[in-house]
């Protein structure tokens, strides 16, 4: 059995001190979810000029991030260690730090992956048993299920929507293979992030009022709504 690993793209955005400034508030808040994650640094939509590209580079590893590779500037800009990789990065978004209720978008590393049965493409992930802290299950061809809880510091990432059945402590990222209509459901709502086709929300952005109900998460025209279910 292979692994396969996303990336977690960032994208400056201009002026890049407003960008440097709400990364480093990002990592500060979120430190367990940015350690040891592969990150693709992509320059292509800021043009930014070589001395800039250099402090972007600086700013991001001297906090100790694990930068991987640079798109969008001429390679000799850059140290061979971080040349662009070959082909197209593979992600399930890219991290943009939001405006007055702009979300952004992540990606997580993926540990391991299930193939779904011969004969049955689009079959549901079904998980018999809680998803402790630390792991993470991706699932690129549809549905995850989850009989048990999800614990705080797990991943649950689904190409369809994610059903959890017990407590979502962690983070879930549904809807990665651009599916705009998967859904997140939960019948006790803690999570840590929820993810719909790289737009995300996180613990910080919840209503406190919906935290141990209910809920299940969708997508209204590129703003992620969060709803009790009754």
């Amino acid at each position: 059995m292979g692994r396969s690993y996303l990336a977690f793209v960032l994208a400056p955005e201009l002026p890049f001190v407003d960008w440097l400034v709400e990364l480093d508030r990002r990592v500060e808040n979120s430190l367990s979810f940015f350690a040891n994650r592969p990150l693709v640094l992509d320059l292509t939509g800021v043009a930014p000029t070589k001395a800039e590209t250099a402090e972007i580079i600086a700013f991001i590893e001297e906090r100790h991030l694990r930068l991987i590779a640079v798109e969008g500037v001429p390679l000799d800009w850059l140290p061979e260690r971080l040349a662009p990789l070959p082909g197209k990065v593979q992600t399930a978004g890219v991290f943009q730090p939001p405006e007055s209720e702009k979300p952004g978008r992540s990606a997580p590393p993926v540990t391991w992956e299930n193939e779904p049965s011969i004969g049955s493409p689009c079959a549901a992930l079904l998980v018999n048993e809680p998803v402790r802290s630390g792991q993470s299950i991706i699932y690129p061809h549809g549905d995850v299920i989850i009989v048990g809880s999800v614990a705080s510091g797990a991943e649950i990432i689904a190409g369809g929507s994610i059903h959890v059945y017990g407590s979502l402590r962690g983070r879930a990222f549904a809807g990665t293979n651009g599916n705009t209509n998967a859904r997140i459901f939960c019948s006790k709502f803690d999570a840590e992030m929820m993810v719909i086709d790289g737009l995300y929300k996180t613990a910080d952005d919840f209503d406190l009022a919906l935290r141990g109900t209910s809920v299940q998460a969708r997508l209204d025209r590129n703003v992620m709504n969060i709803e009790k279910m009754s």
